[in-house]
């Protein structure tokens, strides 16, 4: 049974997310100490962790770092501070999804359960995927190039599993959004340059070169 994590400190926020996601065959359950969300994190140990932006002690950009350090789980920001320039901070520091404050309930729980199946229950069934040295464990999420292992996010692990099940092929932007958020509403497109600039970054530094090239006006191709 998925568990998740809530960090909300509007207590009639959290308890009603609690229970509609309880009634979903799910558990969850809300951090009782601000000072402390990384230890109840850990002791927890949820598959999926929603958090909002304002805190007391710290925001959550900081426990999505801290968190970010220790575990690649899917985390969701849920927030009334719903502007561009939170969402793309957030999205960089390896959130997977940005919801706005007031939200549908329905909603919440269709994308808590999308984030799921795509994070573990899809993964499961697909087989390790190899390209110019590399490889992308779609099993556990890992990927290895040589010896080094390049820690991913959840986003970029997806950006990347699409690309090399098409490599050779162009997929435009709209369906690495789709394949990211499964929803054309998210935020712009500027999210998805945002993760697929970072993917780059860590793709380099490994000694990947040019593993993704851009087709302007398009997407994006790992060439063959």
């Amino acid at each position: 049974m998925y568990r998740v994590f809530i960090v909300e400190d509007d207590p009639g926020i959290a308890e009603s997310v609690r229970e509609r996601i309880c009634s979903w065959n799910m558990q969850a359950k809300c951090v009782s100490d601000f000072r402390n969300v990384l230890t109840e994190f850990a002791e927890y140990e949820p598959h999926l962790v929603l958090l909002d932006l304002s805190l007391p002690f710290m925001n959550g950009y900081h426990w999505c770092s801290e968190i970010r350090k220790v575990s690649s789980v899917p985390i969701v920001f849920v927030s009334s501070a719903a502007d561009n320039m939170n969402i793309v901070m957030a999205i960089n520091l390896g959130a997977d999804d940005y919801i706005a404050k007031p939200f549908d309930g329905d909603v919440l729980i269709a994308k808590i359960q999308a984030l799921l199946r795509r994070t573990y229950d899809f993964a499961e069934s697909n087989p390790v995927l190899e390209h110019r040295g590399a490889m992308l464990n779609t099993g556990d999420g890992s990927f290895y190039f040589g010896d080094q292992m390049i820690p991913l996010s959840k986003n970029e692990y997806r950006i990347l599993m699409v690309l090399m099940k098409q490599k050779g092929k162009v997929v435009s932007r709209e369906k690495l959004m789709e394949a990211l958020w499964q929803t054309d509403e998210f935020v712009d497109e500027n999210a998805l340059t945002v993760n697929v600039g970072r993917l780059r970054k860590k793709l380099e530094k490994a000694g990947l070169e040019q593993f993704i090239e851009t087709k302007f006006g398009v997407g994006y191709i790992i060439p063959q």
